[in-house]
């Protein structure tokens, strides 16, 4: 019976230890060189064909929309 708990303990240790390790990924980072995927401009996609104009409309009117004051509030029409 004390042995099988030591084993229990043992295995327990080894498991937790394992998962203090840290593991490296695939390096994307080359001594001052990124190597991942170019960043883009937000407007530069198929729902707004390059239109600047028309995603920042589209964000001023998503951000309109989560203004907790402005949706409360009724208004006269």
């Amino acid at each position: 019976m004390r042995r099988a708990l030591l084993v229990a303990a043992a295995i327990g240790l080894a498991l937790g230890a394992a998962g203090c390790g840290e593991r490296t990924s695939v390096t994307v980072y080359k001594q001052g060189k990124y190597q991942g995927k170019p960043d883009s401009l937000p407007w530069a996609n198929d729902a707004f064909k390059g239109d600047k104009l028309a995603w920042e409309k589209a964000i001023r009117a998503r951000n309109g929309g989560q203004n907790e004051y402005a949706r409360s509030t009724p208004t006269a029409n």
